[in-house]
């Protein structure tokens, strides 16, 4: 199985997903045990925009966003190496994952946008290419 985990595209598929659950989980578990800093921050950040009203529900959608998507991806790195080596194998739960992660980043990348903050949005680029980029690995 370790050799077949190895391969090129096992092994991308592995290591992206692990990748994208560090990522999602430590970001939406740092918005939930630091819920009070993020909102003050963020509400700062939207005052000047159409989202002034709305910014706890965004940073609950995004935070739940977030932990869903890490945890999707953290159980689709168990089902990739579970099915390592199968024709045609499904990895549903990493798939879920990087979709859900690609979504996330849009709503991230909207609303830095609309708050004109031009520098965040593109930094998340990166982040949105690797997510569809694991999208069409996870159909290989």
């Amino acid at each position: 199985m370790l050799h077949t985990l190895l391969q090129p595209i096992p092994f991308a598929q592995l290591i992206t997903s692990l990748f994208l659950a560090i990522l999602f989980l430590q970001s939406g578990l740092d918005k939930v045990f630091n819920f009070a800093d993020n909102l003050g921050w963020l509400t700062g950040h939207f005052s000047k925009t159409p989202f002034r009203g709305q910014v706890k529900l965004m940073l609950i959608t995004i935070t739940i966003a977030e932990v869903v998507a890490g945890a999707l991806a953290l159980v689709g790195v168990g089902q990739i190496a579970m099915n390592a080596g199968q024709l045609f194998a499904k990895n549903t739960f990493a798939m879920y994952g990087a979709q859900l992660a690609a979504l996330d980043i849009v709503m991230l990348f909207f609303g830095q946008r609309i708050a004109k903050d031009y520098a965040g949005a593109a930094s998340l680029v990166p982040y949105f290419i690797l997510c569809v980029g694991q999208v069409v690995l996870l159909t290989l």
